[in-house]
């Protein structure tokens, strides 16, 4: 019996001596969102998957991360759910009026300046300030 209970005690420490150390979201996080610390937890696991390149929590409290997909309460994150936020604005200057906008600048010439924005549509914004 004594042995009995030294292997399980034995066990129960060496479960938690092989555990792989990750991070955990506390709440959903939606697509396109910058994850902080206080959205994160730290856990312990057995194992993950293959694929998976397990973070830390010290990577989101030095920089910020952006959610690549719609994460779930509980999810483990990993390397390839985040990527590193860059902000990525255009500015217009109308004379006394300065106006930023979310995108990138696919083109420009001297009537209009065309726009990518976030969700992937294109949007025309004339020089004189009217948008098509």
């Amino acid at each position: 019996m004594l042995r009995l209970k030294t292997l399980l005690v034995i066990a129960f420490f060496s479960i938690n001596l092989c555990a792989i150390e990750v991070v955990k979201t506390t709440k959903d996080i939606d697509y396109h969102e910058i994850i902080d610390a206080s959205m994160l937890i730290p856990a312990n696991v057995s194992s993950v998957k293959k694929y998976c390149i397990p973070l830390e929590i010290s990577n989101f409290k030095s920089n910020k991360l952006l959610a690549k997909r719609y994460l779930r309460k509980g999810t483990i994150l990993c390397s390839k759910d985040v990527e590193e936020y860059t902000k990525k604005s255009v500015l217009f200057n109308f004379g006394a009026i300065e106006v930023e906008r979310p995108g990138e600048v696919v083109y420009e010439n001297d009537e209009y300046i065309k726009i990518k924005k976030i969700d992937g549509k294109i949007e025309k914004i004339y020089k004189d300030g009217r948008l098509q």
